[in-house]
């Protein structure tokens, strides 16, 4: 009896959690569709015109792909034997706050909780994250960012020094009169003028104000750049792997082509 159980759970996993079998890529396949089914559905009940109209099909349409979201949410527990590891992830939470919602308007009813109920609502709109989940382009992304995240948290820190000193250079030169009250405020004209963004709620008067403000937009176009090939070098190093196999003890994914045990805990994959 405990082998079939076993058994049984080692096959959900499969099916579940990888996507080398036909199985496994049918339910991925159904799951994604449910998902962009599933935001359309949250994007036309925020339409009045329609939610008045179609509220009855919208709403009985939301319960059954949240009841699939259900029976996924639970699989995906059930299939792994440390729950917590999934539980506490990153999709982990991020399927739970993109199921909950819809439970929680059996609760939340009358005038006095709509404004409550339209903000839970709003966290279906989380169902969206989990696209990435079956797309493997995005572990290359991820992982992308994740290796180049010191060289561009160097490069934030240093644009943010030279916001402070341009804030303070205004502040100087412009002075309350035109507009640059404070530093804070100066600063903040920095930041939208060399983000290229120019609300135009402040602006320099003076001519040694306006020529700064012309340098600061050119610096701002040479350093918009600076990220995107920092991250983009990263793209070129990072290997792409089509392995699927995900751990069944801890759940952890993106395991060499090669591999018969985790990196992670050393348990034995699927093979």
């Amino acid at each position: 009896m405990k082998n079939e159980v076993k058994n049984w759970k080692e096959k959900l996993h499969e099916v579940i959690y990888e996507a080398d079998t036909p199985a496994g890529k049918l339910f991925d396949v159904v799951l994604l569709i449910a998902i962009l089914v599933s935001i359309l559905l949250v994007m036309l009940e925020s339409v009045e015109s329609i939610d008045n109209k179609y509220h009855d099909l919208l709403n009985i349409s939301e319960w059954i792909i949240t009841f699939l979201f259900t029976i996924e949410y639970f699989a995906r527990i059930i299939s792994i034997k440390k729950p917590s590891k999934y539980i506490f992830s990153f999709y982990g939470i991020v399927d739970f706050l993109s199921t909950v919602p819809k439970y929680l308007s059996l609760f939340l009813v009358g005038s006095h909780s709509l404004v409550a109920l339209r903000a839970f609502r709003l966290l279906r709109i989380f169902r969206i994250l989990k696209v990435s989940r079956y797309i493997g382009e995005s572990n290359q992304l991820i992982k992308s960012l994740n290796a180049s995240k010191a060289k561009v948290g160097v490069f934030l820190y240093f644009v943010l020094i030279i916001c402070i000193i341009l804030g303070a250079v205004m502040y100087f030169v412009e002075g309350a009169e035109n507009g640059f009250t404070s530093i804070p405020r100066s600063i903040y004209w920095s930041i939208v003028t060399l983000t290229t963004v120019g609300y135009g709620d402040i602006a320099p008067q003076t001519a040694i104000g306006q020529f700064i403000a012309s340098i600061t937009v050119i610096i701002g176009y040479a350093i918009i750049a600076i990220p995107t090939g920092i991250v983009s070098s990263e793209i070129v190093k990072t290997k792409i792997s089509l392995n699927t196999q995900a751990c069944p003890n801890c759940g952890t994914e993106g395991h060499e082509d090669n591999a018969i045990y985790c990196n992670h805990c050393g348990s034995k994959l699927h093979i």
